[in-house]
Parts: C-alpha cells; sequence; structure tokens
C-alpha cells in the first residue's frame, strides 16, 4: 500500500490523518489553520502519533509491556487497516470519516472540524461485518499522540491541570507537573522493540449517573511559556474516561465513554450490528488557557440545542436557597411575589415540596400530584396568580427516580426500573427509572404535559440526587452498557418535550452540579452550578464555572439575608452577574436599604445580559483556588470594546492588581458597575495593560465596567 495523508481544513483548525505503508493510520496533527506542525525534538522518533482508534474485544489481551489498565496497547488497534475516507460538508463543518478494517470488525473514525472554532469533535463506530457475534469491551472516541512533540524536555515543559468537582465545591483546577502523575521520561525510546513506546500513564474516570461527581470531563495540557495549550471534554451523562501518558518521547491522549475495567461495560455486536461511542472535544491553541477556554465556549454554543432562554437570559427566583428551603405553602410564596416582581425577576420556580402534604416526602416522589395541604385553593391556582402577576411560574421535579412509599413503584412493571440479580437497586430509598422502557416514556410524558398545559408551567428545574454506580442487567449485554443506552435514552425525552413546547424551559440540576456535562448542556437550556450556600465560598465557584459552562447557561444563587451586612447582600448578587441570575433569599423580609441593593443588582444584570450570549471569559488573577484572597473574573464582550471584571475581596491587601493582558496599551475608560454607592477605586494603568482596584472590606465584591476609548 502506498502511505499517504489526508488533511481536512476549516476556517480555525487543519487535521491530518497519516496513513503507512502497511495500511496504519494515525491522527498525526490537530494544529490551528495557518500554523505549522512542531518539528519533533525527541532524538530517538520522527513520529509520535498512536494508533487512531484503539479497541479491545473479548479474548483479546494487551500487547507485551503495556498495561491493560491503559486504553492504548491493544492488540486490535494496531491491526486496523485503512479501507477509505470521505470528507462530508456541514454547515460550518467538514467531517473526515477514516475507516478501518480487521478479521470480522469495520470501524469508523468519525472526526469534526468548525469554520468559527478550533476544536476538533470526535467519535467512532464500530460494526460487525463478520458471521459470528464480538464482544466490544473498549472502544476510544479519540486517540491523539504527539501532543508534546515539540519539546525535548517535554516531562519538565508542560504541566496538566484536572478540574475537582465536588457537591458545594464545584469547577476547582489544579494543576500538575507530569513527574508527580507518574508520566516522565523513562529512558526507553529508541530501543528496537514497538512495544515500548509507552509505560506510564495518568487517567481520570467516572463511573456511574454522577457523571461529574469527582471531575468534570475535561483536562488541560499546557506549557509553562504559554506558547501551547490543548483542552479537552468528554460529553457523556455518564461513564466516561481521558488518560494522559508517555508515548514515543512525547504525550499521548485517550478518551471516550465507558469501558470495561472501568465501568462495567461491554457491547455484544451481532453480524450486521454497530455501536458508536460519545463524543470527545479537544482544542489547540498555539497561545495560553484563556485561548483553549475561548475555543471551547464558542464551540458549546454550536453544539446545544437552540433556545430563546440563551439568548434572553431571563432572572429567574426560586425559592428554595436560604429562602423556603423545600416547605413551600402558597401563603409563603404570596408573600415572596411582590419582592420578586419589584426585584425584576421574570419566572417564579417553586422548588422541593409542592407535592408533598408533609416533611416526610423523600421516599414518597414519583407521582408528582400537588400537595392538597399546603395550598389552599389549590397548586393550579397559585400558578395562576403567578402569571397575573407577570411571572412564569416553574416547579421542581425529580423525573427519573420514585420513592418506595410511591404508587407509582408499584404501577410500573420491574423492567422499568433498574435492577440487578432480579431486584430493583435501591439508592437512599429510591428506585431508579430506566428510560428505555417505554413505559417510563409514556409515564413522564403525561406528567409533564398535564404540569404545562393544565397547571401552566412554563419551567422545569429537573433535579436527580441519587446515584447509581452499578447500572443494570436488566435486557442487556451488561450494566454498563444499559446504563448508556438509559443516558441516551432521557437525552432523548428531554428533547421531546422541547419538541413539544419549544418555550419550555428546562433546568440541568443534579445535587447541585454533579452532571454538569455537555451531553446533558447541549439539551438543557441551564446549568444549576452549586448547593454551596455560602456566599463567601461560592464565589470561587462563581470564578470558575466559564471553564466548564456557558457563562448564560450557568445559573448561580443571589440569596440575601436580613441579618447578613450590606456588603455580604451585595457580594451574593455579584456571584451571579455574569452568569445566570438565580435569585432566592428571604426577599420578602428584607429592610428597604437592603432590598434597594438587591433591586440595583438585578437593573445593573439587565443593562448589561445582551452582551453575555456571546462573551468569552478571561481570568486576570489566574483560574481561582478555593482560599485565594482575591479572585477575579472578566467577560469580553463580543463587540471587542466592552469588558466586565467582577472582584472578590476575601482577605489579606486592602488592594490587588489584575492583569489584563488583551488591553495592554490600550486607552481603556474604567466604571463601578455595582454595587454603585459602595467604596471602591480603580486605576487603569493602559502601559502594564493591568487594572488597579482598592476596596475598603475585607469580605465584598464589586463590578467594573471596562470600555475601550
Amino acid at each position: 500500500m502506498r502511505a499517504q495523508t489526508i488533511s481536512v481544513e476549516s476556517n480555525a483548525l487543519q487535521i491530518t490523518v497519516h496513513v503507512d505503508e502497511n495500511g496504519a493510520a494515525y491522527l498525526q496533527h490537530v494544529i490551528p489553520r495557518g500554523s505549522n506542525p512542531p518539528a519533533p525534538a525527541s532524538k530517538y522518533f520522527k513520529d509520535s502519533s498512536a494508533p487512531l482508534i484503539e479497541v479491545r474485544l473479548a479474548g483479546e489481551g494487551t500487547e507485551k509491556h503495556k498495561s491493560s489498565k491503559a486504553l492504548v496497547g491493544s492488540y486490535v488497534g494496531p491491526r486496523l487497516k485503512y479501507k477509505s475516507h470521505e470528507i462530508r460538508a456541514g454547515e460550518g463543518t467538514k467531517t473526515l470519516d477514516v475507516t478501518l478494517v480487521d478479521s470480522g470488525i469495520t470501524v469508523t473514525s468519525h472526526l469534526t472540524v468548525y469554520d468559527s472554532t478550533p476544536i476538533v469533535r470526535a467519535t467512532a463506530s464500530i460494526q460487525n461485518t463478520g458471521e459470528k457475534e464480538v464482544v466490544v469491551t473498549q472502544l476510544t472516541s479519540l486517540v491523539l499522540g504527539g501532543l508534546t512533540a515539540g519539546s525535548q524536555k517535554w516531562w519538565a515543559d508542560y504541566t496538566l491541570s484536572v478540574p475537582n468537582n465536588s457537591w458545594f465545591r464545584e469547577a476547582q483546577w489544579t494543576e500538575h507537573d507530569l513527574p508527580s502523575l507518574g508520566v516522565d521520561d523513562y529512558g526507553v525510546y529508541g530501543y528496537p522493540e514497538g512495544h515500548l513506546a509507552s509505560l506510564g500513564h495518568y487517567a481520570v474516570s467516572n463511573r456511574g449517573s454522577f457523571s461529574t461527581e469527582g471531575h468534570l470531563p475535561m483536562g488541560l495540557l499546557k506549557r509553562h511559556d504559554n506558547a501551547e495549550t490543548w483542552l479537552w471534554q468528554v460529553e457523556n451523562n455518564g461513564s466516561w474516561r481521558w488518560e494522559i501518558g508517555d508515548w514515543k518521547d512525547s504525550v499521548y491522549l485517550a478518551a471516550g465513554g465507558p469501558i470495561e475495567t472501568d465501568h462495567d461495560w461491554r457491547q455484544r455486536l451481532s453480524p450486521g450490528q454497530q455501536f458508536t461511542t460519545v463524543p470527545v472535544a479537544l482544542t489547540h491553541v498555539l497561545g495560553d488557557y484563556e485561548e483553549a477556554f475561548t475555543a471551547l465556549t464558542r464551540y458549546r454554543r454550536i453544539i446545544r440545542r437552540k433556545h430563546n432562554d440563551n439568548k434572553n437570559l431571563p432572572i429567574i427566583f426560586n425559592d428554595y436557597m436560604n429562602c423556603l428551603m423545600g416547605d413551600p405553602t402558597d401563603e409563603k410564596i404570596l408573600a415572596l411575589v411582590d419582592p420578586v416582581v419589584k426585584a425584576g425577576a421574570e419566572y417564579f420556580v417553586i422548588d422541593c415540596g409542592w407535592y408533598a402534604d408533609d416533611a416526610g416526602w423523600w421516599d414518597d416522589v414519583g407521582e408528582w400530584e400537588p400537595s392538597k395541604k399546603r395550598f389552599s385553593k389549590g397548586l393550579k391556582h397559585l400558578l395562576t396568580q403567578l402569571k397575573e402577576k407577570g411571572l412564569t411560574p416553574g416547579l421542581w421535579i425529580e423525573p427519573e427516580v420514585v420513592g418506595v412509599r410511591s404508587v407509582v413503584a408499584h404501577q410500573l412493571p420491574d423492567e422499568a426500573f433498574f435492577q440487578r440479580d432480579g431486584q430493583r437497586i435501591l439508592e437512599k430509598n429510591r428506585y431508579q427509572l430506566d428510560y428505555r422502557h417505554p413505559a417510563v416514556r409514556e409515564h413522564m410524558h403525561r406528567i409533564i404535559n398535564r404540569l404545562v398545559t393544565e397547571f401552566g408551567a412554563g419551567y422545569f428545574k429537573f433535579d436527580y440526587n441519587i446515584e447509581v454506580t452499578q447500572g443494570t442487567d436488566v435486557n442487556t449485554f451488561s450494566p454498563g452498557s444499559a446504563q448508556l443506552d438509559h443516558n441516551r435514552a432521557y437525552l432523548q425525552w428531554v428533547n421531546e418535550l422541547h419538541d413539544r413546547f419549544p418555550d419550555l424551559v428546562i433546568e440541568n440540576c443534579s445535587s447541585g452540579a454533579q452532571r454538569m456535562d455537555y451531553a446533558m448542556l447541549a439539551t438543557h437550556a441551564l446549568q444549576s452550578t452549586s448547593d454551596q450556600q455560602d456566599p463567601n465560598r461560592y464565589a470561587a465557584i462563581a470564578a470558575a464555572l466559564p471553564t466548564a459552562v456557558t457563562p448564560e447557561q450557568g445559573a448561580t444563587w443571589a440569596y440575601p439575608q436580613p441579618e447578613w451586612d450590606d456588603e455580604t447582600n451585595a457580594l451574593t448578587v455579584v456571584n451571579s452577574l455574569l452568569g445566570r441570575i438565580h435569585l432566592s433569599g428571604r426577599l420578602d423580609i428584607l429592610q428597604p436599604k437592603q432590598f434597594d441593593i438587591i433591586k440595583e443588582g438585578m437593573d445593573v444584570y439587565r443593562s448589561i445580559r445582551a452582551d453575555l450570549p456571546t462573551a468569552t471569559a478571561f481570568w486576570p488573577l489566574g483560574l481561582p483556588h478555593w482560599h485565594d484572597d482575591w479572585l477575579a473574573l472578566g467577560l469580553a464582550a463580543e463587540s471587542g470594546d466592552r469588558f466586565y471584571v467582577s472582584v472578590w475581596r476575601r482577605g489579606g491587601a486592602d488592594s490587588v492588581e489584575l492583569p489584563i493582558g488583551k488591553l495592554n496599551g490600550r486607552s481603556v475608560k474604567s466604571e463601578l458597575l455595582y454595587p454603585k454607592a459602595f467604596g471602591a477605586e480603580s486605576e487603569w494603568k493602559a502601559a502594564e495593560g493591568v487594572l488597579k482596584v482598592q476596596v475598603p472590606s475585607a469580605v465584598c465584591a464589586r463590578l467594573f465596567k471596562l470600555t475601550v476609548s
């Protein structure tokens, strides 16, 4: 076979797949349009490419000296030989399909590039083309070697940042040097044995229905000198894995959805059947991490379902956090309505508890009928009153669970629930619904249809508060496979709701942000970002959120309290001003001066929100850390002449200098937007590209607007 190089270019990115004379295929280059690939710095290997796709089949082992725990090093991957390729043009995209074959299987790598942002989106498909059943135990979406090919001392020149994501402490990035993770110069490169291409790897993996518990499905590899950055995300609302490791004197990346070793996933394919992996998105910029996050933000806006909510950014009041806390009644809600309207909110969401006659509702959910005790004239009448006040009413619901005491637990067949060994899986006295089953989808469609058409709900907060790590063994070859099919079926059901009710707004929530992934966020309009009740701690989450979610989808609580001082109440508002406002707190019992602070913040938000749906983030002090004294988050308007900077002080000196490189040397007007009457001084140092901010209080927050003149 003659070697060939297949290249595809968009306006932003070019990718190259190389096929050698033996028919082996490699994703060789992913580089910004118009740039040249780095010259290999290794004295041993000119080509640090890894197999285009890594496949494991039942009965196939792992190459000698390669870990079976790694995604690379399979027997099948190197055996796959080039068959054909096709380039498909889409709206603003080009997709390269490279088809490879081995005995009895055909595997296709799907690589999509975008005109408007330097992103490649990768999936892979496998088809059984033989006469016997095939059991797949691993299929990667993306494999790329040579990430550090231009560096001779790559183990010292690059760092890996990983986003921790736990309940109450979301989106917190930690930077690691590569040797501390076991990825290092092993001194084996250059030996004739090809199996010594890789020895060390570092993996981040998630198992179960909380897709982002522990970590976001993302990673960031960057040079110390900020000359090069790689950033990636896995798009699945369940199990996933990515890893980096040493590969031929460079670093490789492999990523995808569930696999056998981590997630009890196996896919049986009868002759003719096929399977497609979850997407993985990757950007490569010859610049710093802010450029990489800009690229990823633009991509996220492309792939998500279009919804007017992401353009209009209405202010949402939700009665839960630091407010009614799951104990709504018509009396309590009506006391809040006038202050909510006066503050400027456009939606009023009644959170958990509206379906329960008492506080012991946890294991009784599933029917989603309104409580007859909480609402003297009925829930429908209350929602009508909200609409008469100009508010769109919303309701909280958990559409994937049924409590053990619920009548629904006996109405639906056993096959409608997750099971293991003939028994329903029980988590926190709740059963997990299986959306593969038509009875589940029909049941939940009836419920949502009634709440929308009869009660007038225009917004739903879809929450999820149990975690099922073991999958289900009903009607499947493996529990991990069934869980993936359920995940996909659930998203299909949500899309069907959007098709039926185009104006309906659906919020994604999962014990805060335990499913803050872009399988969910490509479908849901916005994301609940935390259950953190301390506004001072929430500041570190709010400052980091644009790494995980677009600003117009990231809903952050602003929950003022009458016992808090004015600076704290202003701080909780600043937390939400560069994203989506989830207003809550005791607006009904605030003093007039306190209420004015909140209303001022809502007025400011309405004045800037038109810029947010196209804005991109930057971090003058770097990505935030949980205990930093000072935090800063900036958003750059698409126009290029307006910049918004939120600044938080949580201790330390009373002033800080904020470098804003993109404004270096430019004439800029600095204006305090919020809170206007509170003390703050700012000075723009054009020659240095630095905004100096001084504030009097040890704990406070401010929002500034920078206008280029």
